[in-house]
């Protein structure tokens, strides 16, 4: 198994925060099929070999993940696409 922990900083106020993480989720969830649902301002979500959150706040949003062993070895991959997703909705 592999684990993923990315942490960001961001200027967006928790509204706002909310709505990016949604959209990564989105992204997330028509790429990889998974599923999430919110719990505060947690987002958790899994999938068949994935499972994780990914919480905001005010001025930061961090993701903690859990992959399978199948999943573990595209971590490198989803790392990258998780960052690019973070650039593009994050900033």
């Amino acid at each position: 198994m592999a684990d993923i922990h990315l942490k960001r900083k961001h200027g967006l106020g928790l509204k706002k925060a909310r709505a990016a993480a949604q959209k990564v989720a989105d992204d997330l969830s028509s790429e990889y099929g998974m599923a999430s649902e919110w719990d505060g301002n947690v987002l958790r979500f899994s999938r068949s070999g994935v499972q994780g959150e990914l919480a905001v706040t005010k001025d930061e949003v961090r993701l903690d993940a859990r992959l399978g062993l199948l999943l573990s070895a595209f971590k490198p991959k989803i790392e990258e696409h998780v960052n690019e997703n973070f650039d593009r909705y994050f900033v």
